[in-house]
């Protein structure tokens, strides 16, 4: 099967080039700030797309999926919106979260500590790909390439290293690190942003194959 994975096009999307696959998969912040006009026009352009099936998780910019989940879901027709909660297809296990660490006041986010460990421990093992709109920590979480400023979650990592283990973990948030780390652990993560810090969309999808 074939996925492409996109993240963080903050209503740039018709500038984006969208390869062809089974399945589409964003993981957050596909708006600016989660207006409704913003949610309607993404899903009229997922709509117009080939793939059979595309899956979404929200992001901190998207605060309707935060203040009204179900009037946004109600706009998100053309896609499978997952909110901490599990779909299956094709013989694959997906689970999406829009939760990241907290940083100033954006939507779906805990406290780093129990808090958060405390909510990734709620996802189950035996899953296929993983989809979170944050990156896990030390995995393509910096804004510039080779730094050590990581901004990753430390317990997102250790649950996904140690317990969940998916065969794939797609993410983005962090604009700066868009790209692939194959086979980390028996791991594909993908950092798929489209956009780059400045907010230009300037990184392709990112094409995974997994049986």
């Amino acid at each position: 099967m074939r996925l492409v994975a996109i993240s963080d096009t903050h209503c740039k999307h018709k500038k984006v080039s969208i390869p062809d696959g089974d399945i589409l998969i964003c993981s957050g912040d596909f708006t600016g700030v989660g207006r409704v006009r913003e949610i309607a026009d993404f899903n009229t352009w997922l709509g117009k797309l080939p793939h059979s099936i595309k899956i979404c998780c929200s992001g901190n910019h998207d605060f309707l999926f935060e203040t009204d989940c179900s009037l946004a879901k109600n706009l998100l027709s053309n896609a499978v919106y997952l909110q901490n909660e599990m779909y299956e297809t094709g013989g694959l296990k997906f689970w999406g979260s829009p939760v990241t660490p907290t940083f100033l006041n954006w939507a779906f986010m805990l406290n780093r500590g129990p808090d958060i460990l405390c909510h990734w421990k709620k996802v189950p093992e035996g899953i296929d790909v993983l989809i979170t709109h944050g990156p896990p920590f030390s995995v393509l979480d910096t804004i510039y390439p080779n730094s050590e400023d990581y901004l990753g979650c430390e317990d997102m990592y250790d649950q996904i290293v140690n317990r969940i283990k998916p065969r794939v973990h797609i993410f983005g948030h962090i604009h700066g690190c868009g790209g692939r780390v194959e086979n980390r652990h028996g791991i594909k993560f993908c950092n798929a942003s489209i956009c780059d810090e400045e907010y230009n969309p300037t990184h392709k999808p990112i094409i995974i194959e997994i049986d």
